[in-house]
């Protein structure tokens, strides 16, 4: 009997054994987990995120290549060139929101519109009045967040001289 007992005392004490020993790796597994993630989180922090000045050199291309698309009557590009420009806000947007800059930057959203409606409707009086206020709207903003010194202007020459910018035939 007392045998009985005995074995009846360690059959029971082997679930728990076996229950100690799966917290046991479960423990190794979730500190193996935490190290991953610790370690995606550190190449996160310490990947390359454009900074403001490199969007805004961007945007400020597109805007020169979206004035001449637009005089020049190239629809498709001007369409082209303005969503580069809003896919620009968006990531500045994204990527910079450690800059005070960016709370000002949605003023732009407006003068898109309006750039947006006149390529729709291939308007080229409307393009132009519209460009003024997107660049108006751009030139605001600068001083709105003390860069009041960076002045943009309606471009005189092409940003660059191996595009052609009237509408292919």
């Amino acid at each position: 009997m007392y045998y009985k007992f005995n074995v009846m005392k360690s059959l029971a004490l082997i679930p728990f054994f076996l229950l100690l020993t799966a917290c046991n790796g479960h423990s190794d597994y979730s500190s193996g987990l935490q190290a991953q993630v610790d370690s995606l989180q550190n190449k996160l922090n310490n990947s390359y995120k454009p900074g403001l000045g490199e969007f805004m050199s961007g945007i400020q291309v597109h805007h020169a290549k979206l004035w001449f698309a637009g005089i020049n009557s190239n629809w498709k590009l001007a369409d082209f060139e303005i969503n580069e420009i809003k896919e620009s806000v968006d990531d500045i947007q994204k990527f910079n929101t450690d800059r005070p800059e960016v709370k000002s930057i949605g003023m732009i959203n407006l003068a898109i519109e309006g750039i947006s409606e006149a390529i729709k409707k291939q308007d080229a009086q409307l393009f132009k009045r519209n460009f003024g206020v997107l660049t108006n709207t751009c030139n605001n903003c600068h001083n709105a967040t003390d860069h009041g010194f960076n002045v943009i202007v309606i471009p005189t020459t092409p940003p660059v001289s191996n595009q052609q910018f009237k509408p292919v035939p």
